[in-house]
């Protein structure tokens, strides 16, 4: 409170009977005029609020009649003194003013070079990390009323100033309609623009202002190094934007789609908390560009344990350019279904083998056979694919990763075991087939 402030100030004055007015210091040694005006002057200063500035003028006009003159006037001085102090006291016990805030001094926050620059990094980006909210339509059972149920939701970014928005293809699966709320709470409706569901991207289009758009920097991924400082911004758990800070951990990693199970190389291990509702959202380098997508964890409880995945820009950048182009990408496929890893290696031998070839597909119109049964029911193995342009394939991993090096019209040389013998079948290769 103000009065004991007060009380225990440098305004204490002696009450000798023997000895003239002098204001006293906390170790009971008389103080100067001088040096009473300099320390009723610090304690004025420590509040800017109006009802202190007022006492501080008071004071202060008080204070210079209490200039040394002669040792007559002392009495008169030391009385002025003790009228200020007063009118401080009470001044100060009626006012409106935070005792704390008053007299506390909070000094400065310094903050380090490194905590400013990340300060600065999520500042600026913040405005163009999205919160993006997956609705499903659902019939209500009793009247029959269609509505819109909130079944997921995740992060995402803006791509360009034409209201595109990169996300995860997962973040959007099965949604009826799509919401993208911004930093300061505004929300849009998006439309698909288009998905590829083998590399879990998908781009969005928002009809927004062109102030609310803007674009995050478009950085590189193929020079990045283990140990490098990245940062991951998202809306975890639903929460508002969050920020999240590590290392790259590891680099060239393979994680499968969760769509497709289609494997996707050179993805970003990094020990950044990525938590769910962080998919879609940018990893950022230290001068804030964008080297990622934030999409997986690995973790057997479900919870971050550390070790995050992101989609490289690179790879990110030609995907969605192909989406905003054409609504699809052209990716190149053999046309044919083959068995579970587990199940060719239980039969002791290593490939790929062919469950289905339609005839209406590149690997059907070549010859490929495909796995039956007999008239009696025996199973027939179909052909095991163990190479493809002379590249070994062991399982279905390294078939895509061959694939994914290729071009839609491409003819590669397909090695097949067939039966006790080997065979090389020319295929060509066709665009895989629009998806709804």
């Amino acid at each position: 409170m103000a009065y004991s402030l007060i009380s225990s100030s440098t305004f204490l004055l002696s009450r000798s009977p023997n000895t003239t007015l002098a204001p006293l210091n906390k170790h009971n040694f008389p103080l100067r005029p001088s040096r009473a005006r300099a320390t009723a002057g610090t304690i004025i200063c420590c509040s800017n609020s109006p009802t202190t500035s007022a006492i501080r003028s008071i004071v202060s006009k008080l204070l210079l009649f209490t200039k040394p003159s002669s040792s007559a006037s002392s009495a008169f001085e030391s009385l002025f003194v003790f009228c200020g102090s007063v009118v401080l006291s009470f001044t100060l016990l009626f006012s409106n003013v935070d005792s704390a805030s008053a007299f506390v001094v909070t000094p400065q926050r310094k903050l380090q070079t490194d905590e400013l620059a990340t300060v600065r990094l999520f500042q600026e980006n913040t405005p163009s990390v999205v919160n993006i909210t997956n609705l499903a339509a659902r019939q209500d059972a009793f009247t029959l009323d269609v509505l819109e149920v909130p079944q997921g939701s995740g992060s995402g970014f803006v791509w360009d100033s034409k209201g595109h928005v990169v996300t995860n293809y997962h973040v959007i699966r099965g949604a009826s309609d799509i919401r993208v709320t911004f930093a300061d709470q505004s929300t849009y409706d998006a439309k698909i623009v288009g998905f590829d569901q083998d590399k879990d991207v998908a781009v969005l289009r928002i009809d927004a202002p062109k102030d609310k758009l803007r674009p995050i920097p478009i950085g590189v991924s193929a020079d990045l190094l283990v140990g490098q400082k990245v940062y991951a911004i998202g809306n975890p758990f639903g929460l508002d934007h969050t920020l999240t800070t590590g290392v790259i951990s590891g680099l060239r990693r393979e994680i499968s789609s969760a769509a497709t199970g289609r494997p996707i190389q050179d993805v970003i291990q990094t020990d950044a908390a990525i938590n769910p509702g962080n998919s879609g959202g940018p990893l950022l380098d230290s001068s804030g560009s964008l080297i990622g997508i934030n999409t997986a964890i690995y973790s057997p409880s479900g919870a971050s344990s550390g070790v995050g995945f992101s989609i490289p820009v690179d790879t990110v950048n030609g995907i969605v350019d192909q989406l905003v182009k054409f609504g699809k990408v052209t990716r190149p496929i053999l046309g044919i279904k083959f068995a579970p890893d587990q199940s060719v290696e239980q039969l002791g031998v290593s490939g790929v083998l062919v469950l289905d070839a339609p005839p209406n597909g590149p690997a059907g119109k070549a010859g490929l056979l495909s796995t039956k049964r007999d008239a009696y029911g025996r199973l027939i193995l179909g052909d095991i694919i163990i190479s493809v342009n002379g590249k070994k394939v062991s399982n279905g991993s390294d078939l895509y990763r061959i694939l994914d090096q290729c071009k839609v019209g491409d003819e590669v040389i397909v090695e097949v075991l067939r039966g006790d013998h080997k065979e090389k079948i020319p295929v060509k290769l066709e665009p895989k087939p629009d998806e709804t």
